[in-house]
């Protein structure tokens, strides 16, 4: 069973501003090639699913939806893996919600507003070691 609690979201929904840290999204396209990328604007959505305000419009995720989110915290020496099914959100209420909590720093580099909410429904939780923490059933 997946539950985002208040002490993940607690780090995940800060940690870009103020922890200075961000969670990093890896992907790979149709072809199997991998991306990696930071996410500034990473939140818990619900207890079952992260979400992030998507502007850069690199979308691999309409060819593959298979995630995975790594968030390190050094100072604490918190880390965590989430691995997941992402969705595309490029308007409706979802989208607006999300656009709604982004943070200040990412909709300011997005001043037209074209950006995507991206909403990716966790299916396991692990550690960096591979102990699998949480798992959908």
């Amino acid at each position: 069973m997946i539950n985002l609690d208040e002490h993940i979201a607690q780090h995940i929904d800060g940690a870009f501003v103020p922890e200075g840290n961000v969670c990093w999204i890896a992907t790979a396209n149709k072809d199997g090639e991998p991306d990696i990328g930071p996410k500034g604007s990473m939140m818990v959505f619900d207890d079952q699913s992260f979400t992030y305000w998507e502007r850069s419009h690199r979308l691999t995720l309409q060819k593959n939806p298979n995630v995975a989110v790594v968030y390190r915290n050094a100072e604490e020496r918190l880390q965590s893996r989430f691995h997941g099914v992402a969705t595309i959100h490029a308007k409706g209420e979802i989208r607006d919600q999300v656009m709604a909590k982004t943070i200040t720093q990412e909709l300011e580099r997005d001043p037209e507003r074209k950006g995507v909410a991206v909403v990716i429904r966790v299916d396991k939780l692990m550690t960096f070691a591979g102990e699998v923490l949480q798992q959908r059933d």
